[in-house]
């Protein structure tokens, strides 16, 4: 009978201590995000996009390893010269 007691007793301890975290954290998120004077918006950051027009950004979003110089690029400017058969 003993066991049981104990046993039932650590349980309710267990489930109040999740309650109140529970309740901790939900007012936690409930509170606005404090911002500093002078802080950048988090808005404006999280919507700034790096200007894709030009077409040498999209090159280097194919090849992270020949942007860094770690292997060639496969993408060449000109185009190549066709190899001619030897004349006999």
């Amino acid at each position: 009978m003993q066991r049981l007691r104990v046993g039932l007793t650590g349980l309710a301890i267990v489930l109040v201590l999740i309650g109140l975290a529970s309740i901790i954290f939900s007012s936690a998120n409930r509170d606005e995000p404090v911002t500093a004077v002078g802080a950048p918006n988090a808005e404006v950051v999280a919507n700034m996009t790096d200007d894709l027009s030009n077409g040498a950004a999209d090159k280097g979003r194919d090849e992270p390893l020949a942007e860094l110089g770690v292997t060639p690029s496969t993408s060449s400017t000109a185009a190549p010269k066709s190899a001619e058969s030897p004349k006999r």
